[in-house]
């Protein structure tokens, strides 16, 4: 393992940890880097748990962004090629430069399955953490992520985990989801899907078919041929809305999955409440504020909890006040035991 500096620990782009020991002295920045080096104890990995549409996606890159890393994708519908929209990979814009695994890159015809994640994902975590960095691993398809921890003796004796979950209620979830198919729509998403229709197969159980947003068309582009333009838009309508209910639903697994590891499986998961960030944007009070929100209830946790987990300290992280300033801690670098991972 590569020794990791105090520096690739500072938030970007302002870093401003400053640090004040139980004493009352002050210990400034140049004289702790000077003193030690922090080094993680063990391999670590962090996981960003959600269900769709609370921004998991948005916070890996905040977090890759602020801590050396990269970031391996759980969604077992975005490692296939194709339907960018449908499945509504990251674009490479947001990605803000930041390496991705397993993103985009199965055949779409294949049967991509958790085992074979598994296998992906330890081979990707392997070779990032070789280089010094962190695996941040995101998605929706928890049954990936519990396959990979549960499943593999290796992986819990060789690895420590930290899971981030970004949760929204699910009335303020469903109306968010509601119009982000519409904004799909938009963009192109029945021309996608269409891009892919064959009318000689029905199968659709398999490979990137079984995203939703494609079966829910087959009756629209199989009946739009022999049908009157008013008919046509009602059959569009229906598969609109069922899009939309087919995501509710999923919300709501996924939901219930994360519930399940935390409750049954004993995952210790640290709750993100990101209802605030949602609420704003439905009252249309701006996305400046918004985004302030996201940073304080969101990032701004979430980067402390990484930061204790990752270099076992109470040291507060600040990155939004632009004059450094002096934080209070409890103790000494370091002496705080790591946050406990299950």
């Amino acid at each position: 393992m590569r020794m990791i500096s105090m520096s690739m620990l500072i938030p970007k782009p302002r870093p401003l940890l400053n640090i004040q020991t139980g004493g009352g002295g002050g210990l400034d920045m140049q004289a702790l880097i000077n003193q030690r080096a922090l080094i993680p104890q063990s391999e670590k990995i962090v996981v960003v748990m959600g269900a769709t549409g609370t921004g998991k996606s948005r916070l890996s890159i905040d977090l890759a962004t602020r801590f050396p890393a990269e970031i391996i994708n759980s969604d077992k519908m975005q490692v296939y090629r194709g339907l960018d929209i449908v499945t509504n990979k990251i674009t490479d814009d947001e990605r803000k430069g930041v390496p991705h695994h397993l993103l985009g890159m199965i055949d779409p015809n294949a049967d991509f399955t958790a085992n074979n994640f598994c296998s992906m994902a330890s081979c990707a975590i392997k070779s990032i953490i070789g280089r010094g960095k962190l695996p941040i691993i995101v998605g929706g398809s928890n049954s990936f992520v519990e396959a990979l921890i549960e499943n593999d003796n290796r992986f819990r004796s060789r690895y420590n985990f930290c899971c981030l979950w970004v949760d929204v209620p699910i009335p303020v979830l469903h109306s968010f989801v509601s119009d982000r198919v519409d904004r799909m729509v938009e963009r192109g998403m029945v021309d996608e899907v269409k891009n892919i229709f064959n009318p000689n197969h029905f199968d659709y159980s398999r490979g990137i078919r079984r995203s939703i947003g494609v079966p829910e068309f087959d009756r629209f582009f199989r009946a739009k041929p022999f049908c009157d333009e008013e008919a046509q838009a009602r059959l569009l309508d229906e598969a609109i809305n069922q899009t939309k209910i087919n995501t509710c639903n999923l919300a709501c697994h996924q939901l219930d999955k994360i519930i399940r590891l935390k409750n049954v499986k004993g995952w210790k998961i640290h709750r993100l409440d990101a209802t605030e960030v949602f609420t704003k944007q439905g009252q249309g009070q701006g996305q400046e504020e918004a985004d302030e929100a996201w940073e304080n209830l969101v990032v701004g946790p979430s980067t402390k909890i990484v930061s204790k987990f990752l270099f076992n300290h109470h040291a507060t992280m600040v990155y939004s006040n632009p004059a450094p300033v002096r934080l209070g801690m409890g103790m000494a670098m370091p002496v705080a035991a790591a946050a406990s991972t299950h």
